[in-house]
């Protein structure tokens, strides 16, 4: 079965010369609603997110997040911004204003002094599930995989104007919700459910759409969501990457691994430490094995998921996409060492990178040509 998948991005604009985060959102809002798919707000107004339609190929997904970043490119130039694809925004304002809404005052009271610090934005990838048992079997499969995938997506290493030293600040910022990075194992999907239904109330769990598991059911689609992902600067890495976890909900079906079939020790499990490990040092030094544990360089680790999901990949996209995706994550690092070399040559230099990655149309056309 071809499984469908959705791909959801968010965008932070930036002032062109100090790269802060400005509050413009609603005007690129009115301005992109037309885009195929849906154009709405997040939780600050200096972000704005795109919710694409329903694929079924990677060349339909490439085609409508391109249309969609080049229109906001566009506008972004047109307003004097700049619009970025990252997990973090270089440099926020002293005191951002919440966007106005019911449900994000509600979690902003709930999180208290870790709403100013939510200006993140990530990468999230839906992929359709006939049923929530199926989904259960997927969530089980990805979360051994979630460390190497975010080490892979890392892409936010600045914060307040500094170099944090980690591939992906953002992720760090999400370990400070009620629930953050791999969920449990579940049994079936009744004990999902338990879960679900036992969290509510818990911190600042008010409803299914704050748990922060970095893979979960939908509550709104039947679908799995994958919520590891940074940003990305390019489209090609968002839809390689929305290539890839379709390729891993697939093989759920089919694994052998006693990790993805058994309730791992919890003396054993070693998914968050590995997930903090990610964070830090992305591709550019080791990854842990996500079956033996052990710690190896990076680029063994993704040969290990490019062996894995190969087999899933759909079409001739899909692998070019994957291909070229795992090749430059070898060879040049993530989206954070990209934008750490940018940064050495000054602010100009990051604003440019960013405003070139968004919608990075020779390489996209190229590739669907």
């Amino acid at each position: 079965m071809q499984r469908t998948f959705g791909i959801e991005e968010e965008f932070v604009l930036l002032d062109p010369h100090t790269l802060t985060a400005v509050d413009r959102a609603p005007e690129a809002i009115a301005a992109l609603s037309g885009a195929r798919g849906a154009v709405g707000k997040e939780f600050f107004p200096s972000q704005i997110e795109y919710a694409s339609p329903i694929f079924t190929s990677a060349d339909d997904a490439l085609d409508a997040v391109w249309a969609f970043r080049r229109s906001l490119a566009a506008w972004a130039g047109a307003a004097g911004l700049v619009a970025a694809g990252t997990g973090t925004p270089f440099r926020t304002g002293p005191r951002p204003e919440i966007s106005a809404d019911v449900r994000y005052a509600h979690i902003a009271d709930d999180i208290a002094g870790v709403t100013p610090d939510h200006q993140i934005n990530g990468l999230h990838v839906h992929v359709g599930i006939p049923d929530a048992e199926s989904g259960v079997r997927a969530s089980n499969t990805l979360r051994v995989w979630l460390p190497t995938l975010l080490a892979l997506s890392s892409n936010s290493p600045y914060w307040h104007g500094e170099d944090t030293g980690f591939d992906s600040w953002r992720a760090i910022h999400s370990r400070r919700w009620t629930t953050y990075g791999a969920p449990p194992f579940f049994r079936d999907a009744a004990e999902h459910e338990e879960a679900r239904r036992a969290l509510r109330g818990i911190g600042a769990t008010s409803d299914p759409g704050t748990i922060n598991w970095n893979v979960r059911l939908s509550a709104r689609y039947p679908t799995v969501e994958v919520r590891v992902f940074d940003a990305q600067l390019d489209p090609r890495s968002s839809v390689a990457l929305a290539a890839i976890t379709r390729a891993l909900v697939a093989s759920a079906d089919l694994s052998t691994d006693p990790q993805a079939r058994e309730r791992p020790s919890e003396a054993m499990d070693l998914t968050d430490a590995a997930l903090w490990h990610a964070a830090r040092f992305g591709v550019g030094a080791t990854l842990v094995h996500p079956f033996s544990g052990r710690v190896l360089p990076a680029r063994e680790v993704l040969q290990v998921l490019g062996e894995r999901i190969r087999p899933q990949l759909v079409d001739r996209t899909e692998r070019e996409l994957v291909d070229e995706l795992l090749r430059r994550a070898g060879r040049d690092g993530s989206g954070a060492a990209r934008q750490r070399r940018a940064g050495a040559s000054g602010l100009g230099a990051l604003a440019r990178l960013y405003r070139h990655e968004l919608a990075d149309a020779g390489n996209v056309t190229g590739l669907s040509a």
